[in-house]
């Protein structure tokens, strides 16, 4: 943190950071948190005043469709700053749970087999609270590896003991890919609470706020200018939805958003603006990848947890992608 950032929180917090190891936010998420939440009391009156002013049934279907998407960014928000106010601990619970629902939706999908039965549980009830545990206990070592290299091997030992070779490297690969995606690469996200950064100490909650903040403003940038302005589709047989302009309206307001709060990380403002480049176009990538699945599955949202977005992994597929990306670059430039 910079000087004059570091002795401001210092004699705002000096006399509640040693409750729960750092739980109360920091000064500068408050902030954050505050903006977004005005943002959304802003979208809020924008999208009732578009109701009762919209006539055309198709326009009441767009706006009605807005408003269910406001209302679950609220929800969506306050959760994520209720994980935030208990801190690491509370973030460890609230992204093993959504991995917990993501795998279980991204599995959902896929041909249910008796034989695998026994080792989705242990998938389930065993591998995702011993990968966050992990993260709560700060060992790194045994985290990064527990899932490509020990379930990795873990699994298909315990699927074939059940002596069924049907589909047998398609099962063993959906499984463990899943457990990849929804498991491995969310984890990320707490796991910046591992990283020890010189000047930092801390005060890692806040790189979560940045990597959450920018990788869903790009998406939401993407969703507005597509709609608005979009013409040029990407890939228009893998998400039709998605433009040029989409993309570049989303990543560029991201990045631009990303280098202002430098302030808030460890980073200079260029650093943070190259940064929120890499994840932003990483989560995009995460998003066509998560558009393929659903497309080969003849699907078009994971679930129905979350109203106007889906399901869990719909809402996070940019997450899965950029999250590992953003804690690597952090740990191996700045720790």
């Amino acid at each position: 943190m910079r000087p004059a950032l570091c002795h401001l929180h210092q004699t705002s917090f000096s006399d509640i950071r040693t409750i729960w190891g750092n739980s109360f936010l920091e000064q500068e998420v408050v902030i954050i948190l505050l903006g977004v939440f005005m943002v959304l009391i802003l979208s809020s009156m924008v999208g009732f005043f578009l109701s009762q002013r919209t006539q055309t049934d198709i326009g009441r279907e767009v706006i009605a469709n807005l408003n269910v998407r406001i209302r679950s960014w609220w929800w969506m928000c306050a959760v994520l700053t209720l994980a935030l106010v208990t801190g690491s601990i509370g973030s460890v619970i609230l992204f093993g749970f959504i991995s917990f629902v993501a795998l279980q939706e991204f599995l959902a999908l896929t041909p249910q087999h008796a034989a695998d039965q026994r080792t989705r549980l242990w998938a389930f009830l065993v591998i995702i609270p011993l990968q966050y545990a992990l993260i709560a206990i700060n060992w790194y070592g045994l985290f990064a590896i527990l899932i490509p290299v020990y379930a990795l091997l873990f699994i298909p030992i315990q699927s074939i003991l059940v002596s069924n070779t049907e589909n047998f490297m398609v099962r063993m690969a959906t499984l463990q890919w899943g457990l990849m995606l929804c498991v491995y690469c969310i984890s990320y996200i707490p796991a910046l609470f591992m990283l020890d950064i010189a000047g930092y100490e801390g005060e890692n909650l806040k790189l979560i706020v940045f990597l959450v903040l920018i990788v869903q403003l790009s998406d939401v940038g993407q969703y507005i200018f597509g709609k608005t302005l979009g013409r040029r589709k990407i890939i228009p047989h893998v998400s039709p939805n998605k433009t040029w302009e989409g993309l570049i309206g989303g990543v560029t307001l991201a990045t631009i958003v990303g280098a202002a709060l430098w302030w808030m990380t460890p980073f200079t403002m260029w650093q943070a603006g190259l940064i929120s480049i890499v994840i932003t176009l990483a989560g995009f990538a995460g998003g066509l990848c998560m558009s393929a699945i659903k497309r080969d599955r003849g699907v078009k949202d994971f679930g129905t947890l979350i109203a106007g977005h889906g399901g869990m992994l719909d809402r996070v597929d940019s997450i899965c992608f950029a999250a590992p990306l953003f804690f690597h670059i952090t740990r191996y430039f700045f720790t």
